[in-house]
């Protein structure tokens, strides 16, 4: 296959993950215009045995808080938030189910937001998602236990029972 045809067989996966990062189809949709006429015109750039995925997710992410510093409008309390009037997919989710968890997904830090969708969505190893966000993979994985662990929350979940209690010592004289 040809680079051109790489990056066009990874244009779905890019689009999911645009979606998910924007909360906006329109956003998305021009997110993904953008990376892939950005990593076609620096072809030369890419380094032939590496993860190309990656690599695009990269610049999508790069694009993206470019984009999101200059519109500086989303806010999830925010009534007409793009996700507040998404359609969900009949018959594979229950929708009300699904729009608890894109809510939630929202109110998520977006470090802990995008590691997440990496992870748990895009389904990319620790170190590629690394590589992504230019962070080391013990951040990543850090990030992405807070980021299950707030979701669980603000789904309603209980907090997890992984850490044990501390121990009360007293000081005897």
């Amino acid at each position: 296959m040809t680079f051109e045809a790489d990056v066009i067989a990874g244009l779905a996966p890019l689009r999911r993950y645009a979606r998910a990062l924007t909360g906006d189809p329109a956003w998305a949709d021009d997110l993904v215009q953008d990376t892939a006429e950005r990593a076609l015109a620096r072809a030369s750039a890419f380094r032939e045995g590496t993860n190309l995925r990656a690599w695009l997710f990269t610049i999508a992410r790069n694009l993206y808080i470019d984009q999101f510093r200059a519109r500086r409008e989303i806010a999830v309390e925010d009534e007409t938030a793009p996700w507040r009037t998404m359609e969900t997919p009949h018959r594979e989710v229950d929708g009300l189910v699904l729009r608890d968890v894109q809510r939630a997904l929202y109110h998520l830090p977006l470090e802990q937001r995008e590691v997440l969708l990496l992870v748990g969505v895009e389904e990319l190893s620790y170190h590629e998602a690394a590589s992504v966000l230019g962070v080391p993979i013990g951040t990543i994985m850090s990030r992405l236990s807070r980021a299950r662990e707030h979701l669980r929350l603000l789904l309603g979940g209980e907090p997890s029972q992984k850490s044990t209690p501390l121990k009360v010592v007293r000081k005897t004289p």
